[in-house]
Parts: structure tokens; sequence; C-alpha cells
């Protein structure tokens, strides 16, 4: 049985080689134009496709960039739960820089979402900011992250110490999540209901499609930033440990 187990590893690997390794190869090449087109797209869909909502007016326009980042900042923060809680159990100092540039990626989306969700609230409710409970919520995110930045940056590329303990702020932060998710259906607030995740969608088919290339420019846009982040991170930390090498020889 464990002979078959490893047959079947060993296949698996040498699919994903095959398959992702070319791709992977080729991200500093594709992804860049692709993030390009896209993030174009959901401007030129935002500002001249879409059609003007009756009672909101052109401040409306801002719903196709505010709900994607809001959105896509969950999946940057999950990515960041995710190698925290992979480095915890394994120690492999490269899911601590995964975990650190997704953050970074997240809390830029996060206040992205916080200052573009003022801009539209000003018109709309009358004030830039509301203790609301999703922008509340919201807002707890984005000084969680900001904490597991800090707290990570107090030590060294190669600090497994700070990497552990900012880990742990990683895991355990992401569970505001859902209550940022929910806090419209748990709590009475101003913020309006989800137009996304549900069986009948509110908004027109136009409106749709436009909110759709928004998903698609800042998906590729997190991606991009996060694969930027998190390699730099990762360089970081194999430049320390060459230095720490090259000390070493000195010494001795």
């Amino acid at each position: 049985m464990t002979a078959l187990w490893q047959v079947v590893v060993a296949i698996f690997w040498w699919v994903v080689h095959t398959l992702l390794e070319p791709i992977w190869n080729a991200r500093w090449v594709a992804l860049p134009p692709i993030t390009g087109v896209a993030v174009m797209a959901m401007l030129v869909g935002a500002v001249l496709a879409a059609p003007r909502e009756i009672i909101e007016g052109e401040v409306q326009r801002l719903m196709y960039i505010h709900v994607p980042v809001a959105v896509l900042q969950y999946l940057a923060f999950g990515i960041t739960a995710f190698g925290s809680a992979v480095y915890l159990i394994g120690r492999d100092m490269r899911w601590d820089a995964i975990a650190r540039g997704a953050a970074t990626v997240g809390v830029m989306l996060c206040a992205f979402a916080l200052l573009t969700g003022a801009i539209w609230g000003k018109p709309t409710w009358g004030v830039y900011w509301t203790w609301d409970a999703r922008l509340t919520t919201t807002l707890i995110l984005f000084l969680i992250y900001s904490g597991y930045l800090l707290a990570r940056s107090i030590g060294g590329p190669n600090d497994e110490q700070a990497a552990r303990y900012a880990a742990v702020i990683g895991l355990i932060g992401y569970l505001d999540v859902p209550l940022i998710h929910f806090s419209v259906d748990w709590w009475r607030t101003l913020h309006p209901q989800r137009i996304i995740f549900d069986p009948k969608p509110s908004l027109p088919g136009e409106m749709l499609v436009v909110l759709l290339l928004g998903f698609i420019g800042v998906f590729f846009l997190m991606l991009w930033l996060t694969l930027l982040r998190g390699t730099t991170e990762h360089l970081a930390q194999r430049t320390d440990r060459l230095r720490a090498k090259l000390d070493q020889l000195e010494r001795s």
C-alpha cells in the first residue's frame, strides 16, 4: 500500500510539474499585460459602458471597483491565513514569505475598500463614515493585518520567533472575515445587502457584466502584486541567509 501511495504521489507531482511549471515560469511575462488589459477593461466598463444608476447617479459607478476590492481582500487575507497555518505546522519560511506578501496586498485592498466606501457613502448617507457594523468590522480587519505586518517587521527576514507571532495573528485575524460577510444579516446596518452570492441578483444584466469585469481586473492585480511581494520576501530571506553564511566564513 505504501509503495502504491508513493507511486500515486510521484505521478501527481510529475503532472503538476509538467503542466504547471511552464505557466509558473511565464508568470512575469504573461501577468503584467493580462493585468493591464483587465484593469483597463474594468475602468472603461465602470466609467463608460455601465448605465447610469437612476437614484444614486454617477457616484454609483464606484461599485464596480469597491465591491471587487472589498471581496477579493478576503482572498488575499485567506492566503495569509493559509500560509500562516502551513508555516506553524512545518516551519518552512517560504510560507512565511507568501503569507507576508499576501497580507501586504490585502491591507492595500482593505484600505482602498474603506476609502471608496467613504467616498460613495458621503452622497448616499450624508457622511463619510459611520460606525456601521460592516464598516466597523472592516476597519478592525484592516487594523488586525496592519498589526500582523508590524509584528512581522520587528524581526529580520528569517526571524522565526517574529514569524510565529505574526502567523498566529494572521490565522486568528481571519475570523473577522465571516463577521464582515454576515454583518448585514446579523445586525441592522446602513450598508446595502449583499449583491453577489445571491441566488436572485438584483442588478440588471449590463451592470452584472461590468461588475464581473471588475472582479477579473482586481483578481489579476491582486495575484500579480501578491506574487511580486511574496517573491521579494523570499529573496530577502535567501539574501539574509547568504549574508549570515558569509559572516560565519569571515569569522572563521
